[in-house]
C-alpha cells in the first residue's frame, strides 16, 4: 500500500503539466523534477559513492530516471491516444522475464494472464478510436518498458552501496538522471521566458511530492517486494490519470474505460497475492535495513 503511493501520485502527472506547467517542456519539467530533488537528497545525507557503485549508479540513474523519462515523453508524442501507456503496460512481462535470469524467479502461467489481463485494461481504459501508430514511437515504448523494468530487476539485485542509506541512494539516482536529462531539455526546448507563480508551484509538486517523495517510497518498495508485485503497481497511474482527467478536465468515462479499470485493479492485486510475490523477507534481515 505505501508503495502504491508513488504510481498513484505519478499519475497526476498529465493533470500538472498541462494545467500548471509550461506548454511543450516536458523534458524540462522532467529535469526539473529529478535534479533539484537528488541533489537535495545527497546534500542532505552527505553520500558519497566508493569503486564500482559510481558505474552501478549511474546505470541506476539512466535506466529508471534519465532514459526513462526521455522514452516516455518521446513516445507520448509519437502515440497520441494513450497508445504509449499501453506499450509501455508490457513492462511486467519484461520485469518477468528479467527476473527469471537476473533473480532466478520462476515464471507461471498465472503471472503471464495477470500481464495479459492488465495490458487489457490498460487498452480499454486508455485507447481512443483515433489512436495513430507510428513505427518509432512504438519502439520508443518499448524501450522504455525494457528501461525501467531493467532498472527495477537491477535495483532488486545490486541492493544499495554498503553505508549508504534510503534516502541517500535515491538522491544519486535522481541527481544523475536529471544530469543526463539537462543538456537534451536545454537544446531540445531551452527555458521559458518567464514563469508564473502557477509554474513554480507546478514544478515543486513535481519534484518534491512527484519525485523526492514518491522515488524514497518507490526504491523502498523495491527493497522490500518482489520485483513484479512492483511492477504491477506501475498500472495505477494511468488508472489515477484517467480519473482525474474526469474529475478534473471534464473528460468522458464510458463503460468500457470503467470494465478497464476493473481489469487493471484485478491484475494488481493478483500480482500481489501471487505465489512469487507472497514470499517475505528473513525478518532479521529487514530489520537491519
Amino acid at each position: 500500500m505505501i508503495t502504491a503511493f508513488a504510481p498513484i501520485v505519478w499519475g497526476s502527472t498529465y493533470l500538472i503539466t498541462t494545467q500548471f506547467l509550461p506548454a511543450d517542456r516536458p523534458l524540462l519539467a522532467a529535469t526539473i523534477r529529478a535534479l533539484p530533488a537528488g541533489l537535495v537528497l545527497m546534500l542532505a545525507t552527505r553520500t558519497v559513492l566508493r569503486g564500482s557503485w559510481w558505474f552501478k549508479a549511474a546505470a541506476l540513474g539512466a535506466l529508471n530516471i534519465g532514459l526513462f523519462f526521455f522514452l516516455l515523453f518521446f513516445t507520448a508524442y509519437e502515440l497520441p491516444g494513450g497508445v504509449a501507456a499501453l506499450v509501455m503496460s508490457i513492462q511486467p512481462l519484461f520485469v518477468l522475464l528479467l527476473g527469471a535470469v537476473l533473480l532466478g524467479e520462476k515464471i507461471r502461467a498465472a503471472h503471464i494472464l495477470a500481464c495479459a489481463v492488465g495490458a487489457l485494461g490498460i487498452g480499454l481504459l486508455v485507447l481512443r478510436s483515433e489512436a495513430a501508430l507510428t513505427a518509432v514511437g512504438i519502439l520508443a515504448g518499448l524501450v522504455g518498458a525494457l528501461s525501467m523494468a531493467t532498472g527495477i530487476v537491477l535495483t532488486k539485485r545490486w541492493g544499495r552501496p554498503p553505508g549508504v542509506g534510503l534516502l541517500g541512494f535515491t538522491g544519486v539516482q535522481l541527481a544523475m538522471g536529471g544530469v543526463m536529462l539537462l543538456p537534451v531539455a536545454l537544446v531540445a526546448e531551452g527555458l521559458p521566458q518567464e514563469l508564473s507563480s502557477l509554474n513554480l508551484a507546478g514544478f515543486a509538486f513535481l519534484s518534491i511530492v512527484g519525485a523526492l517523495l514518491a522515488y524514497v517510497v518507490w526504491f523502498r518498495g523495491i527493497e522490500r517486494l518482489p520485483a513484479l508485485a512492483v511492477s504491477f503497481l506501475g498500472f495505477l497511474s494511468p488508472l489515477v490519470a484517467t480519473f482525474l482527467g474526469f474529475a478534473f478536465l471534464g473528460e468522458s468515462l464510458t463503460p468500457l474505460q470503467l470494465a478497464g479499470a476493473v481489469l487493471v485493479l484485478a491484475s494488481v492485486l493478483f500480482a500481489q497475492r501471487s505465489p512469487t510475490t507472497l514470499k517475505r523477507e528473513n525478518p532479521q534481515k529487514a530489520s537491519l535495513r
